[in-house]
């Protein structure tokens, strides 16, 4: 399995609420609609929650802003994932996702990578 995670910050006008409302009630049905052209076989969201431990933690460790979320896509082989996008449907999906990601994520602080996981636990 080869699996993008994209951490996601909200752009600055939007609270983490409306962020979040939009990421799951507007741009997750986007994204299951284009499931097939671009070959996905699974999606998550994982959204931030803000508590009373996120400030003395991220300072005692000198850390960054937490994320708003983070979004997990994954396809069976980069084999499928280059299919899904080297046809015309695939290409054009992800045209539509990236312009309705400019809606509500600030994509140049939301870093996200390709990667292959190993299962520690569990």
């Amino acid at each position: 399995m080869i699996k993008i995670t994209f951490c996601l910050h909200r752009r600055p006008e939007l609270t983490r609420a409306d962020f979040q409302d939009y990421w799951l009630n507007r741009h997750a049905p986007l994204v299951a609609s284009l499931q097939e052209a671009i070959r996905m076989r699974r999606y998550v969201q994982t959204h931030a929650i803000t508590t009373s431990f996120d400030e003395p933690i991220r300072l005692s460790r000198g850390a960054p802003d937490s994320f708003d979320g983070i979004a997990e896509l994954w396809w069976d082989s980069l084999e499928e994932l280059s299919q899904g996008f080297g046809k015309k449907e695939g290409r054009e999906a992800g045209r539509l996702l990236v312009e309705d990601e400019r809606k509500f994520i600030d994509l140049a602080r939301s870093p996200l990578w390709f990667n292959r996981e190993h299962v520690i636990v569990g």
